[in-house]
């Protein structure tokens, strides 16, 4: 049966269902600014179609272009607890005081870390750093923690990417002497823990205008603005008036860019600024922790976000995964070229052990979700025995699989540790919030592409159904989840590596600024072949002009779109996905990453 003429038409390429069950949209955009973007720029005109749908403007299209943090940082002062902070901390600093840095097991956690550690040696203070055990402590601060921190000798404790929702295990600072400043980006509750500052662009009480310019930093970018305000009150007070360099701020914003491209914020405004500077300052490889981490990961090439998200972030997260919390923090924040190589080659031991137990737990969870049947607006799947340290991966993966919001518990006897991944329009961590008020958690928290929570084992069928009612609205409501979005169709050799630089103009690409995505109509498959583990690599021709074009399709061996790639037998193909650079033995290519396949109709 044919597809409706009216629904063909709204079509992109007349794909009503892909071989992945996707309808091929594609991305709304004003032509005639398009038009006017390419000629008044000189942009190649699917430039100009990649801006106009990400709402670039004639007007604001150069500052697009260009980013720059001093037309988009905001005075930190602005924002609630900010000054009080930021004096503590410079006052800290200048007694000569005990700091410590509590901070979270991510990559967000390690880099805002790595960025107070590093901002603090350069102003003459010494910090200890402590991050959880997620497996004996779980997430965020605990009580334990904090005494052992005060024992030490720390009179200020700055908690980084948590904290906001620790009430009871942060309350036990005050009696020690100790003041507590917190440094969070994570959804609040009504009330705050009672503490030094809680500095959170998501504080119930923050200024509406504040929330709206920096609410959607990652935890680093918040870190980074109370470096710029700390570092400001010891200028105030003399403090590089005899003879001490006052430190380069800017230098640090590697780290920034990559706790920021990892925590999945939406690179708009501010964020895009902070990571397209951060990648330029990577790639001068000045933070040496960064530079193995790179080298590891055989990153070749200047990084982008890409690089920073799939090749570098995993492997500052796995040493978390596996019971190594600190490792990652420690890495980024040395100056010792030898214990950063070491470290570097620990992560990559532990990316190894995390990418088989990861593997292992995505297949169980994947059977056991289709075994269930439709899981409506929310994937919610729990296992005994599952690794806590690969929940949230786990769910990110069944979240692209599934096209829907995604959660993944872990039962170990009577308690229940789960990590969610959601989509654009559907806040997970507003319901997650919503349950722990209602006293279905221990504990719990996020932001509305990602939670996490602690839940008593006979609650968990009541937290699923209340987590699916909450979502199921939002997640109806918003149109096209199940679109797969395109910004135009190429021809094979027209996906050059100059397209692909003239591309990286719009970017950097990620959450919130979706990376461009093309079709190869009608493509002719030259060869196609398995490799890896998993994976189709194939040559692509056709499309509407010459040349050719390498393509390669991950973890899709036994999936419809390899199957389609591998068996085409000549019949040509509608072939979608992103332009990537491809660098080999110093020559630089086009490689389109396939997503999606279509047969032609």
């Amino acid at each position: 049966m044919h597809a409706p003429a009216q629904l063909l038409s709204d079509c992109f390429l007349g794909v009503t269902r892909s071989l992945s069950g996707r309808r091929w949209v594609a991305r709304a955009c004003d032509d005639r600014t398009a038009v006017a973007l390419s000629q008044r720029l000189g942009l190649p005109e699917v430039l100009g179609r990649v801006l106009a749908s990400r709402g670039v403007g004639l007007d604001g299209a150069d500052k697009y272009l260009s980013p720059r943090l001093r037309d988009l940082l905001p005075d930190p002062s602005q924002l609630k607890d900010m000054d009080r902070a930021a004096e503590r901390l410079a006052s800290a600093v200048r007694a000569g005081e005990g700091i410590a840095i509590l901070g979270d097991y991510d990559v967000d956690g390690a880099t805002s870390a790595a960025l107070l550690v590093r901002f603090l040696r350069a102003a003459g203070a010494k910090a200890r750093v402590y991050v959880p055990d997620r497996i004996k402590e779980g997430y965020g601060p605990n009580a334990g923690a904090v005494r052992l921190l005060a024992a030490e000798g720390a009179r200020v404790i700055v908690t980084v990417d948590c904290g906001t929702l620790a009430h009871e295990a942060l309350a036990v600072a005050a009696p020690l002497g100790v003041d507590v400043i917190v440094v969070d980006h994570h959804v609040a509750a009504p009330s705050l823990p009672a503490v030094f500052a809680v500095v959170n662009p998501n504080r119930l009480d923050e200024s509406p205008d504040i929330t709206r310019a920096v609410g959607t930093l990652a935890a680093v970018g918040v870190a980074y603005l109370l470096v710029v305000a700390a570092n400001r009150a010891l200028r105030r007070d003399g403090h590089y008036a005899g003879g001490r360099s006052e430190p380069d701020l800017l230098r640090w914003l590697d780290l920034v860019a990559l706790g920021t491209v990892c925590d999945v914020v939406p690179l708009k405004g501010l964020n895009r600024a902070l990571v397209a500077q951060g990648l330029k300052v990577m790639a001068a490889r000045s933070n040496v922790g960064v530079a193995a981490l790179a080298d590891s990961a055989k990153v070749n090439g200047a990084p982008n976000a890409w690089s920073a998200g799939f090749l570098l972030g995993p492997r500052v997260n796995a040493g978390g995964r596996v019971g190594r919390s600190e490792i990652g923090a420690r890495l980024l924040a040395t100056d010792d070229g030898a214990e950063a190589r070491a470290l570097a080659f620990e992560l990559e031991g532990y990316n190894a052990e995390r990418r088989a137990i990861e593997a292992s737990v995505h297949e169980d969870a994947l059977s056991r979700v289709e075994a269930a049947g439709d899981p409506g607006a929310l994937a919610f799947v729990a296992g005994e025995g599952w690794h806590p340290g690969v929940l949230g991966i786990v769910a990110s993966r069944l979240t692209e699989a599934l096209r829907r919001p995604s959660v993944v518990v872990a039962i170990t006897g009577e308690i229940a540790k789960g990590s969610g991944r959601s989509m654009p329009g559907v806040d997970l961590g507003a319901a997650v919030i919503a349950a722990g008020q209602a006293g279905m958690l221990m504990n719990g928290g996020g932001h509305p592409m990602a939670a996490g929570f602690t839940v008593q084992r006979s609650r968990i069928e009541e937290l699923a159904e209340f987590l699916r009612a909450r979502i199921t609205p939002s997640f109806h409501e918003s149109p096209g989840l199940r679109d797969l979005a395109l910004d135009g169709a190429l021809a094979a050799g027209a996906a050059t590596p100059e397209l692909l630089e003239k591309l990286e103009g719009a970017g950097p690409f990620g959450a919130g600024n979706a990376e461009p995505r093309f079709a190869i109509a009608a493509a002719s498959i030259v060869k196609a072949e398995p490799v890896g583990d998993g994976h189709v690599r194939a040559i692509l021709s056709g499309g509407g002009g010459g040349g050719r074009l390498k393509a390669i399709a991950f973890r899709a061996l036994e999936t419809p779109v390899g199957q389609a790639l591998l068996s085409s037998r000549g019949m040509p193909l509608h072939v979608a996905g992103h332009l990537r650079a491809d660098t080999w033995q110093g020559r630089e290519e086009a490689q389109l990453v396939v997503e999606d396949a279509a047969p032609v109709l």
